[in-house]
């Protein structure tokens, strides 16, 4: 099976060109490899620069991929290098992907005593495996109700039932790993990864109003943390170098929970000693003191018109912080008037905007929003609420005014450039039929972000084609964006300026190999010895540096310097050129041998 709607014009859009030709390189080398497919999730293995491959999961469904993940390092925008050469993989090589059950159909063919013998087979493989299972038992049983608790909404959480120990347990293996890892000169820093998805599990526990069990996790995990933070350290890694905020994972779980006076005082206790040994909780422990009986908190709350902040003083730095765990837990329990009365005091506008849409008040939205909302964040997500509520005409103002908030006319430069939304823009205004709309949506796209697809669009689109076309073809001229060249490329060659096209790839380097040779075969007639000058420049670097890994692309290379020749009917040329190259590197057998199979 296919992935659905996988093209390599959708590669190539969300790929920056050095991981697109990186990607392109890893996959004609073979560097793909253990492909296979369980339902809508792709895995997959590639060689790369480490001693074990990267590890990859692609998952997708009816429209499209929904979600990829790779084991490297990468973190800059777009996918890696070694995601590009799986998709590849998949795009052209699709009837090599192994077809495999997924989870839930291996293990329905189990019964009970052999999915045991299972797990106490994968435990034995890696010991492990114990504290996961011990942790997940463990929060199983305490979700699961006992046959006299009641079943109201309104029944009182179960108090703790989660041990802590299996968690601090994992984290001192996470460390471990990591430090193993370092040692063996790996570069696996995952401990932010790994420590998110155990909070991720306090978080469930809050969700659900257990604010004792949620808590108890994260004493296992923040412990675990502390006492055992020196294996890591050791190589230079320190607590504020990773992105977690354990003080906020805190707020949340105490102001989700119902907490006796004792038990209060008791986990006071022990966040204060967290303070002495790990950092500030001191947003958890105020929230701890006020509950939600802080008397300003409750005057805000029964107002219908709050005049002040729900602080007495001064509010600390993190009190905007603290309202959003609020904001979060009311929105959970459906409190949605006092939601608005805490959003309001707090000067929280996009929240409070978007819980008026969500109620249906879209009148209060359209009279408060142009007065209000100032940044192009709010208007961004204001806009996508009124249309999941299908206010598409309101959607479509508020999109607009996002839009204008993106261009700062005095620098005449874009201040964020989302040319994903700027498109969703034009979809949308195209769809209630305002067509002026649309296309001034997407000529803000393409100003942000130039593309080709974008740009035959508002061919479609435009009533004045000639002198759009003067116009975008200034932009594109003019534009930095890091993924302009393959738009300045195709566009350049759409619209016959082949002048434009070369001068951009001849300043590219053989990253961009697909786009260069896309240029090299389209003018191999009317600029054929450009072609033989770049081409054998390329060529010769990777055979003079010995890079047998790479004679593939030089091989490619010399077959486009061959066919300019013939071009320019000078075969003579090209043979002497050859005889050149062999008499300097006929040692080179990987070499020869291309030549020969690819009869050059």
């Amino acid at each position: 099976m296919a992935i659905p709607n996988l093209t390599y014009a959708v590669i190539e859009e969300n790929t920056r060109p050095q991981s697109l030709e990186r990607g392109q390189d890893y996959f004609h080398t073979g560097a793909v490899f253990s492909v296979t497919q369980r339902k809508q999730t792709i895995f997959s293995q590639v060689e790369g620069n480490e001693i074990d491959p990267y590890h990859l999961t692609i998952t997708f469904d009816d429209h499209g991929i929904t979600h990829t993940t790779c084991t490297c390092a990468y973190n800059f925008e777009g996918w890696c290098k070694h995601i590009v050469a799986t998709l590849l993989f998949c795009l052209n090589q699709p009837e090599e992907i192994q077809e495999r059950p997924s989870l839930n159909e291996l293990l329905d063919q189990l019964n009970l005593v052999q999915t045991q013998n299972l797990i106490q087979a994968l435990v034995e493989n890696d010991p492990t495996l114990i504290e996961e299972i011990d942790f997940q038992v463990s929060r199983l049983l305490s979700s699961t109700p006992s046959p006299t608790e009641s079943k109201s909404s309104k029944a009182q959480p179960k108090r703790t039932t989660v041990d802590s120990a299996p968690l601090k347990r994992r984290v001192e293996q996470i460390l471990y790993d990591t430090a193993v890892a370092w040692e063996n000169g790996w570069d696996d820093n995952d401990v932010e990864l790994r420590l998110c998805q155990l909070i991720d599990e306090a978080r469930t526990f809050a969700e659900r109003g257990d604010g004792n069990n949620a808590l108890t996790i994260l004493q296992g995990i923040i412990e675990g943390c502390f006492e055992n933070w020196d294996v890591v350290s050791d190589y230079g890694l320190e607590p504020e170098d990773i992105d977690i905020d354990f003080d906020r994972a805190c707020t949340e779980a105490i102001l989700s929970g119902d907490f006796t006076e004792e038990e209060v005082l008791l986990w006071q206790e022990t966040i204060e000693m967290w303070q002495e040994e790990w950092g500030s909780f001191a947003m958890a422990l105020e929230a701890l003191r006020q509950g939600w009986d802080y008397p300003p908190l409750l005057k805000v709350l029964s107002e219908e018109t709050p005049e002040q902040r729900p602080w007495q003083g001064e509010p600390p730095q993190w009190a905007e912080d603290l309202s959003r765990v609020r904001l979060r837990i009311l929105e959970r329990q459906e409190r949605y008037e006092e939601y608005l009365r805490l959003a309001q005091a707090e000067g929280q506008i996009k929240d409070y905007l978007i819980m008026l849409a969500r109620l249906g008040r879209v009148e209060q939205v359209m009279t408060l929003a142009p007065t209000v909302i100032d940044s192009f964040v709010e208007a961004k997500a204001l806009a996508e609420t009124l249309w999941e509520k299908q206010y598409q005409s309101q959607a479509l103002t508020i999109a607009q005014l996002g839009l204008e908030l993106c261009f700062d006319p005095q620098d005449n430069n874009f201040l964020v450039r989302d040319s994903g939304f700027a498109i969703w823009t034009s979809k949308l205004a195209e769809t209630i039929g305002d067509s002026e709309a649309a296309l001034d949506a997407r000529i803000i796209a393409f100003k942000m972000e130039p593309s080709f697809s974008d740009y035959e669009r508002l061919e479609a689109l435009a009533h004045n084609w000639s002198e759009l076309k003067t116009e975008l073809l200034q932009s594109l001229r003019e534009t930095d964006s890091w993924r302009a060249e393959h738009a300045k490329v195709n566009i350049f060659l759409k619209e016959g300026l082949i002048e434009d096209a070369i001068a951009i790839v001849s300043d590219l380097s053989s990253y961009h190999t697909q786009l260069i040779f896309k240029v090299m075969d389209q003018v191999l007639e009317s600029h054929s010895q450009w072609v033989i000058d770049d081409a054998k420049a390329r060529a010769e670097s990777i055979i003079e540096r010995s890079h047998a890994k790479l004679y593939e692309l030089a091989v490619q290379w010399l077959k486009r310097v061959h066919a300019a020749y013939l071009a320019m009917n000078q075969e003579s040329e090209w043979l002497r050129y050859r005889e050149e190259l062999v008499k300097a590197h006929g040692r080179k057998r990987k070499l020869m041998g291309l030549m020969e199979n690819r009869r050059l």
